[in-house]
């Protein structure tokens, strides 16, 4: 097999679980609350993560890390996976699967716009057009199949959905700057580090042992398919790429395929508003990501 076609192949899998997310949040929230779920999927993806290094053989990688790295991870760790999870968890619990997720999807738009404070990047015309494109995605997604556009959305549920793609977006902004590690090592860690908050969180809470064993199934299966492996395969598809934009686009397949998943399992009546809205958002991706040279094709 090619090096071109390992990368889809790893794409192809990465896509699959993917998909498989938003039903997995929603079986796993019947179970358990936003902090349990967060705190043994972290968990699970940090076991996972560390077998990865294991077998790498770079858990030298992890002995040599330095105090500035370190400091770097406890940020990171702390937007991702502890803050961006967080604050997505408690929006699944607010939301239908299908009004979360695609809403999730808006973090390419908000990383161009928060490019601009961070990088120092200018915002061109057709990256605000291709903003306001994606509010109205948002409007149409949140409106439920109503054209009385709120009637039946929850304005709490919806500001943190779209509020976790911020989230999202200033993560990998910042994760530019730590660049010089390795992918897998700097996961680690940042699963760890969100570990260790959700632990912190959860001694607070009465009831955060109290675990039951289907929502322990969900919780693992999650970290192990949403998050830790699944990154890996990710990041093993990338390094096997001669163009990273075009497999990029890719994983625009995920949404579309997780309503048929959500359709399916979950038997949520899927509204045209939402097919209109995350179509309007991936359009809107796509024009504005038209804009940019592809180095590698």
């Amino acid at each position: 097999m090619n090096s071109t076609n390992r990368s889809y192949l790893y794409a192809g899998l990465t896509i699959l679980f993917w998909a498989t997310s938003a039903t997995a949040f929603k079986i796993a929230l019947r179970h358990v609350d936003h902090v349990q779920l967060l705190f043994l999927a972290s968990l699970t993806s940090t076991v996972a993560l560390f077998v990865v290094l294991l077998l790498q053989g770079k858990l030298k990688e992890l002995r040599i890390t330095t105090r500035n790295e370190l400091k770097w991870s406890l940020f990171l760790g702390f937007l991702n996976p502890f803050a961006y999870y967080f604050v997505l968890f408690i929006a699944y619990g607010l939301l239908p699967a299908q009004v979360a997720q695609p809403l999730n999807f808006i973090w390419p738009i908000a990383m161009v716009i928060l490019s601009v404070p961070i990088l120092g990047q200018h915002l061109s015309l057709r990256s605000f057009f291709a903003l306001i494109l994606s509010f109205i995605g948002v409007v149409l997604i949140s409106s439920q199949g109503s054209f009385s556009v709120f009637a039946k959305s929850n304005p709490l549920g919806v500001a943190l959905a779209v509020g976790s793609s911020i989230i999202w977006a200033l993560f990998w902004l910042y994760n530019v700057r730590d660049s010089n590690r390795d992918e897998v090592v700097k996961l680690f860690w940042n699963f760890l580090v969100a570990t260790l908050l959700c632990l912190g969180v959860g001694l607070f809470r009465p009831s955060f042992f109290n675990i039951n064993l289907n929502g322990a199934i969900a919780s693992v299966y999650i970290g192990l398919f949403e998050m830790g492996f699944t990154f890996v395969l990710w990041l093993k598809a990338l390094s096997h790429t001669k163009s990273t934009a075009k497999l990029g686009n890719i994983v625009f397949f995920v949404p579309f395929l997780s309503l048929v998943i959500i359709w399916a399992v979950l038997k949520e009546h899927i509204y045209w508003t939402t097919l209109a809205g995350l179509a309007v958002i991936i359009g809107s991706v796509i024009y504005q990501r038209a804009g940019k040279a592809e180095p590698n094709s």
